[in-house]
């Protein structure tokens, strides 16, 4: 076999393959022996038939097809390896000659990483929001936790912001009642905006026993998004009544003797929070100012590939879980369709760049994952998934995703290299010092396709009949 290599662009290439007849042996006689096992000769045994009768009476053209898409994916990655080329995706193939007895010519055009040239990035400097605690940041804290230990009380009179309702529903769109559109003894605290909108208009001012008509667009259900008649009997209004805020308080609902130990504590937690903010956005910006010292090419295909998976991971399991389409996620969020748009197809190359310059950077630094690390990010991801370590580390297995993990924890290494380097100020001019890796870049995960575009893969197509 002969190949040579012709740079389309600087991500994609065509090699040109061809193969001497003769290695096409072991491909031609698996292709007999499939072909025995499908068809029946009268005279002659399944599977015994000999090759001058399958041509004759199939014809060597559907030998030589079934051939040529048996021997072409061996070829093609013999061909990739002996060019040393990362590719990306499968390759577009056709086949260019064909003569039987003589040669099989194909091409096969792929796209590639790019080669990228990693400049010195000692040089970085950002500017993140400095940690600060204000009095104001502690008091609205302890309010929080004050609201949790809220207790309520019937009381006899109309309703107002911030009491609790007991309430019964009853939906109706075109004058029926839905199905699923009754629902009785739900709790409701009025301006929690939790339930529909214009609930909290309707009960306000109610009595027990009194209710109320408005229209409302159902969030959910079998008619979500349509417009309804809701119903609203209010059956119970009650006080919410917080404690005092003393030591006591502090004893009820921490493990501190007293207040001020409860809010120094509160403090603590808060500066942490701030901390890890600090450090997610300084590895946010350091790597957007690494990202405008590298020059990356985009491959076109991967990029439309990355910018569908996901919009698709979005309209059809994000806003599906919620009850939401496209346009009333849009709609939502004030944005326009051409908006969504560009910022999808930025998000997306943004993440092929990432992954392409981090990982060059993987390979420069030589930096490699040990298990402790593995196994440590793969709780992190199990964690956020809401499944446990087991079935997790389970579905990652069974799904052929232990790469791509392996993958994160290298990028999130090699952006922590680049943080380290950097010189971090806050707002208020003092240098941060970030040389805790985990805090600063425990992970890059890789864009939705981009990670699995990487893996070589063969060459499928097939010839003309």
């Amino acid at each position: 076999m002969k190949s040579a290599v012709e740079t389309l662009n600087p991500t994609r290439v065509r090699l040109s393959i061809e193969v001497p007849f003769e290695e096409l042996k072991d491909s031609l006689d698996a292709a007999y022996k499939k072909i025995n096992q499908q068809v029946t000769v009268k005279g002659f045994r399944k599977g015994k038939i000999p090759a001058r009768v399958i041509d004759q009476r199939f014809g060597r053209g559907a030998v030589l097809e079934e051939a040529v898409n048996d021997a072409l994916p061996k070829f093609y990655t013999e061909a990739v390896n002996e060019a040393e080329l990362n590719v990306l995706g499968q390759p577009e193939v056709d086949i260019t000659d064909l003569k039987d007895g003589e040669t099989l010519n194909f091409t096969a055009e792929v796209d590639i990483r790019p080669a990228l040239e990693i400049p010195d990035y000692s040089g970085i400097e950002v500017e993140v929001d400095a940690v600060e605690v204000t009095e104001e940041d502690i008091d609205q804290s302890v309010e929080q936790l004050r609201e949790r230990f809220a207790s309520t009380s019937p009381v006899e009179r109309a309703a107002e912001d911030g009491d609790v309702v007991t309430i019964d529903l009853e939906a109706k769109v075109g004058g029926e009642v839905l199905e699923d559109g009754i629902a009785s003894g739900v709790s409701y605290t009025i301006g929690s905006g939790e339930l529909l909108e214009g609930i909290d208009d309707a009960v306000k001012g109610l009595e027990a026993g009194g209710e109320a008509t408005f229209a409302s667009e159902l969030k959910g259900g079998s008619a979500a998004g349509q417009e309804a008649e809701v119903t609203v009997k209010v059956t119970q209004v009650a006080a919410r009544e917080l404690p005092e805020l003393d030591d006591e308080f502090a004893q009820l609902a921490s493990e501190f003797d007293t207040l001020e130990e409860l809010r120094a504590d509160s403090r603590k937690r808060l500066e942490n929070m701030k901390q890890y903010d600090q450090a997610t956005q300084a590895q946010e910006r350091v790597l957007d100012k690494l990202l405008e010292l590298v020059e990356v090419p985009v491959p076109e295909k991967l990029l439309e590939d990355e910018i569908n998976t996901r919009k698709h991971n979005l309209e059809h399991h994000q806003l599906g879980q919620m009850g939401l389409d496209l346009p009333k996620y849009l709609e939502i969020q004030g944005k326009t369709e051409e908006e969504f748009e560009t910022e999808t197809s930025e998000a997306a190359v943004k993440g092929i760049k990432t992954q392409f310059v981090l990982d060059e950077l993987v390979k420069q630094e030589k930096l490699n994952v040990n298990q402790e690390e593995l196994t440590e990010h793969l709780m992190r991801r199990a964690a956020s998934s809401g499944m446990s370590p087991d079935q997790f580390a389970q579905a990652v297995v069974e799904g052929g995703q232990v790469p791509l993990l392996v993958g994160e924890v290298a990028r999130g290494k090699a952006l922590a290299i680049v943080v380290e380097a950097a010189t971090v100020k806050d707002t208020n001019g003092e240098v941060i010092d970030l040389d805790d890796e985990d805090e600063t870049a425990e992970t890059v995960e890789a864009p939705e396709t981009a990670e699995a575009a990487t893996e070589e893969t063969p060459a499928e197509e097939k010839t003309e009949g």
